[in-house]
């Protein structure tokens, strides 16, 4: 005879924000795009992350391909060091993919 299964399963999900069929961005590329525009800098953002700079770079250039435009944007120098920053495409996605991640959050809510 089975045995009942005493653990609740609850529904779940993950979120990716697609171009034409191609992934752009999902829950940790997100978290890099924050954390670039928090620390003002890929480098930082890679070390606060526990990522190496290689991968959060590359993962930059791969959105960057699939959307045709940067989400980055850098300036060089002077006293204070450069500085990175999302472009106004680079904002979009993240409150983009968190508007959709709430949305979803609620409707499984009800479901619980």
């Amino acid at each position: 005879m089975e045995k009942a299964l005493t653990r609740k399963i609850i529904p779940s999900f993950k979120v990716w924000l697609e171009v034409d069929g191609k992934p752009v961005v999902g829950r940790g590329g997100v978290k890099i795009l924050q954390a670039i525009e928090k620390e003002g800098s890929i480098g930082k953002a890679a070390k606060s992350l526990g990522m190496s700079y290689r991968y959060v770079w590359a993962y930059l250039r791969r959105i960057n391909k699939v959307l045709g435009v940067s989400v980055v944007e850098s300036r060089v120098g002077g006293l204070g060091g450069g500085e990175t920053r999302l472009t106004e495409t680079g904002l979009w996605l993240v409150k983009e993919y968190l508007r959709v991640e709430k949305i979803l959050e609620n409707a499984l809510k009800k479901l619980r």
